[in-house]
C-alpha cells in the first residue's frame, strides 16, 4: 500500500499554484484505495432564495489553501491517520432537481460501496437527502448532528417535496433517521408557525436554539450530545447559515444571531469519538462573499471533521 495522500506544502508549491483540490490533496486516487473520500456536490437548483451555492466547493477548494495538515489545537493528525483524497464532484444536472438528487443518490452508494467515509462540500442542503439514503442502505438509520439555522423540515417549499428546506422531513418518511438520535443546533429567526420548529421535536429530535447557545461555551452540550447519540452510526450536517452572517455572510439565507466561530468548532470537535460515517459542509455561496471568507470558513470546518473522525489518531 503506497503512503498516505497528503495535502501539497507551501514550501514545495506557493498556495496561488497548482490544482484546486481540497487542501491540494493529489486527487488522484482511486476511492477502493480510500478511507475517507472528500467530494464535490456543486449544486443549488434546490436552493429558495439566493442562488450560487453550487460554487461553494470550487470556492471551499480555493481558499482551503491556507490550510496545514496538522490541528494544533486538537492535536489531530487525519492524513496521517487516513488514507484521505478529493474524489472530485458529482456529475449532478443543474436543469433537473430529481435527477439530480438520483445522481448524487447514485455516486454515493458507489463511493459506500467501497467502504469510505464521505466529507461532502455543497451545494445547497437539498443534497443530504439522497446522501442520507446512501448512508441509511449502508448502515441503517443514523443519528444526527445538524448544525444550522433552519431545521429544514418544511413538507413542501412551493409546491415541491424535494428542496432545500425539505430534506429532513423526508429522511424521517422515508425511515433514514433514528429519531431519537437527532440534534439540531442553532435554529432561529423568524418562521411561518410554531411548527417550523416543534415537529422536529415530535419526531424525538432535540432542539437547541440559537438562544440556548448565546454568551456560553458549547462544550457542555456537546456531552450530552455524545451520551444521547450513543453507539451506532451517526452523520454530521453543517449549514454554514448555522454560523452568525458575521463570520459567513456568502450563503443564501442569512439568519442573524447565529453561533459564532468559536461555537461551531466546539460543536465539531465535540463529535469525536462518535461513531461518524460521512460529514458535509453546505449552502457556501461565494459571489456573495467577495473576501472569500465564507470559503474560507467552510474549508477550515470540514478540515476540523475530518480531524473527528473515526480512526484520526491525536498526538501527545
Amino acid at each position: 500500500m503506497p503512503e498516505n495522500p497528503q495535502p501539497l506544502s507551501g514550501n514545495e508549491m506557493p498556495r496561488f499554484g497548482g490544482i484546486a483540490t481540497f487542501m491540494r490533496l493529489p486527487g488522484t486516487t482511486a476511492p477502493t484505495d480510500l478511507d475517507v473520500a472528500v467530494v464535490g456536490v456543486p449544486l443549488d437548483t434546490g436552493t429558495s432564495n439566493r442562488p450560487g451555492a453550487r460554487f461553494g466547493p470550487r470556492g471551499i477548494r480555493d481558499e482551503s489553501v491556507l490550510l496545514r495538515p496538522y490541528n494544533m489545537a486538537t492535536r489531530a493528525a487525519p492524513f496521517d491517520s487516513l488514507r484521505i483524497d478529493d474524489t472530485g464532484d458529482v456529475a449532478a444536472s443543474p436543469y433537473d432537481l430529481l435527477a439530480a438528487v438520483e445522481a448524487i443518490e447514485e455516486h454515493f452508494d458507489g463511493l459506500l460501496a467501497d467502504d469510505v467515509m464521505t466529507a461532502s462540500m455543497g451545494g445547497d442542503h437539498t443534497v443530504v437527502l439522497p446522501i442520507l439514503r446512501a448512508m441509511a442502505r449502508k448502515h441503517g438509520p443514523v443519528g444526527l448532528v445538524h448544525i444550522d439555522a433552519h431545521t429544514d423540515i418544511n413538507d413542501t417549499m412551493f409546491g415541491s417535496r424535494v428542496a432545500h428546506g425539505t430534506p429532513f422531513r423526508r429522511a424521517v418518511e422515508e425511515g433514514l433517521l433514528a429519531g431519537d438520535r437527532v440534534v439540531q443546533i442553532g435554529v432561529r429567526g423568524t418562521g411561518y408557525a410554531a411548527d417550523d420548529f416543534d415537529w422536529s421535536r415530535q419526531q424525538g429530535f432535540r432542539v437547541v436554539q440559537a438562544e440556548e447557545c448565546w454568551h456560553r461555551s458549547l462544550e457542555p452540550l456537546m456531552v450530552e450530545v455524545r451520551d444521547q447519540l450513543g453507539e451506532g452510526p451517526v452523520y454530521l450536517s453543517f449549514d454554514i447559515d448555522g454560523l452568525d452572517p458575521a463570520y459567513a455572510p456568502g450563503t443564501g439565507t442569512p439568519e442573524i444571531g447565529g453561533l459564532t466561530m468559536p461555537q461551531a468548532l466546539e460543536v465539531i470537535r465535540g463529535c469525536r469519538g462518535l461513531d461518524l460515517v460521512g460529514c458535509d459542509l453546505v449552502e457556501v455561496a461565494p459571489i456573495y462573499d467577495t473576501s472569500g471568507m465564507t470559503s474560507l470558513v467552510g474549508a477550515n470546518l470540514l478540515y476540523e471533521m475530518l480531524c473527528v473522525l473515526p480512526g484520526v489518531d491525536v498526538r501527545g
